[in-house]
């Protein structure tokens, strides 16, 4: 308990705006890096597989803040709405790198890929999923929603994520470490949020 307290009076002076400096580091890089062209022979592949990754730590970085106040005492809540955004800005960036530079807005060919490749059709769902929460991120819209309804909103976040750590595991089309790591770190922060539901109705 000491430890926690003193690491929320270190963590309470940092910016919000330091959060999203931060989190767009990586972002700077790939662009430094495609355009002196260190992504390797199939530069769009790396980014739209780097861009996706990096949405779908920020997302289970968000969904960690909960657990960890609970569980350590350390209390990140005001960090998680700018996590959750640059999870959307990431899976935005991801989508757009696969409809222009990968797709090439071959608008036919962009629909039957979503319809007919359970891959994409789950990792739309999760980028469906996530647009309420980005356009309800702000304090004017917990004002005008009602605090219990923009909580019940906002626990699609979870649905989300697991969408895209599905959309993972499946864009790899093998059984790899990495993702089955990612796809069961979502599953347990899930499974932590049911219990702590079910606690609550006991």
């Amino acid at each position: 308990m000491i430890l926690a307290q003193a690491i929320n009076g270190a963590i309470r002076p940092i910016p919000l705006w330091s959060v999203y400096a931060v989190g767009c580091v990586p972002a700077v890089i790939l662009a430094v890096q495609t355009a002196m062209g260190g992504l390797g022979p199939d530069p769009v592949k790396v980014l739209e597989h780097a861009l996706g990754l990096h949405a779908l730590q920020f997302l289970i970085a968000g969904l960690m803040v909960t657990p960890i106040r609970r569980v350590l005492g350390i209390n990140l809540l005001r960090w998680r709405r700018p996590l959750g955004l640059l999870g959307f800005g990431y899976v935005t960036a991801h989508l757009a790198v696969w409809l222009a530079l990968d797709i090439q807005f071959r608008w036919a060919e962009i629909g039957a890929d979503i319809l007919k490749r359970p891959y994409i059709t789950i990792g739309m769902v999760g980028f469906l999923l996530l647009v309420p929460l980005a356009l309800t991120s702000t304090d004017s819209a917990i004002t005008r929603m009602g605090a219990e309804a923009w909580r019940r909103l906002h626990r699609l976040a979870y649905p989300a994520a697991l969408a895209g750590a599905i959309h993972y595991v499946m864009v790899v089309k093998s059984w790899p470490v990495e993702p089955l790591l990612y796809l069961a770190a979502v599953l347990a922060l899930l499974s932590l949020r049911v219990a702590w539901w079910l606690r609550r109705r006991a």
